[in-house]
């Protein structure tokens, strides 16, 4: 069925493209009764082509290009963009926005330019991690600013953040964990409680819905990042289980009591030599010492290992993973 006058349509576009399927909308007419075309986006599928055109139908973007701000953008963005990424990458993003890009708010998008955002990374003494997130963010906008025709020069892709750094984890002591542990009760420690008894990223955690939790069955299903590390399932041990009883609700997301920036924020007051992840190399080696499994850490971690091969959970995997899991004291 044909689309309606002045809906738009979407062709495919010849050679071999990693988005090959263009969406284009007629802005007007020559002299001469030409078609002045507008691309509004391009994508991998027909499929997604077509939902992105009704999409743009039903609320077309209205930008002013001579008075559009970098806060202007970002609204736009939250608008039509940011609910189609991961939870983790949505979290990410909003809190490079809030806390690192206020110094171009206001400034028209059309005018920043690579130095700009070099700026904002290079002199306010970032992690390598946060450098990467601010680059990303910059990606994301200017992908929407390319597709509005706001700009025609990608500037984010001049940015430079520093290389990662060679890994130096350092495990917690077990003084360290009897510490979080005299503390149970208190949100930061429960949450690291949490993270070191179950190997979860610190970004999965927060990412946990309660949907999710089965207190019935002991166990949870989450994860991200990887294809084995997505959805996989983790036995609560017991000593969490109160915890978990304790913050269960009917709320979507299961860290609904803390927010990711004021954890972060707590636990490096109580812990400035160690990281979040640095939970998950514990737990990783204190089933080692315990004698675990070899193919259940990799389950319960979400890492590939040529011993799980096509990972389905039967009845004696989980409990495999329980009794491996119940080796932590």
């Amino acid at each position: 069925m044909r689309n309606p006058n002045g809906y738009g349509s979407v062709v495919k576009l010849s050679g071999k493209r990693r988005n090959p399927y263009m969406v284009k909308i007629t802005t007007g007419w020559t002299d001469d009764g030409k078609q002045i075309i507008k691309p509004i986006g391009y994508y991998k599928t027909k499929q997604e082509a077509n939902i992105a055109l009704a999409e743009y139908n039903k609320n077309p973007y209205d930008l002013d290009k001579s008075n559009t701000t970098l806060k202007d953008l970002w609204e736009l963005f939250k608008e039509k963009k940011l609910q189609k990424l991961s939870r983790s990458n949505q979290l990410c993003l909003t809190s490079v926005y809030n806390n690192h890009a206020k110094p171009l708010y206001n400034k028209l998008y059309r005018d920043i330019r690579s130095y700009d955002i070099q700026d904002i990374i290079d002199n306010t003494h970032l992690s390598y991690s946060t450098q990467g997130h601010i680059k990303n963010l910059f990606t994301h906008l200017d992908k929407l600013a390319l597709e509005t025709e706001l700009i025609q020069v990608s500037y984010s892709t001049l940015i430079t953040t520093d290389k990662t750094p060679e890994s130096n984890r350092t495990i917690f002591s077990p003084d360290e964990i009897k510490r979080i542990k005299d503390n149970k009760g208190s949100k930061i420690y429960d949450v690291l409680l949490l993270l070191l008894y179950t190997g979860m990223r610190s970004s999965e955690l927060f990412c946990l819905e309660n949907k999710n939790i089965d207190l019935n069955e002991k166990t949870l299903v989450g994860g991200l990042k990887t294809e084995s590390g997505k959805n996989r399932i983790i036995p609560i041990h017991p000593y969490i289980l109160d915890i978990m009883k304790k913050y269960i609700t009917e709320d979507k997301y299961f860290l609904n009591f803390i927010t990711r920036n004021i954890f972060l924020y707590g636990f490096k007051k109580i812990f400035p030599n160690h990281t979040p992840h640095e939970t998950r190399h514990t737990f990783r080696s204190r089933l080692d010492s315990a004698g675990a499994n070899q193919r259940c850490m990799d389950l319960l971690m979400g890492h590939k290992s040529l011993g799980v091969g096509k990972r389905v959970y039967t009845h004696k995997t989980i409990e495999e993973l329980r009794d491996t899991i119940e080796l932590l004291e």
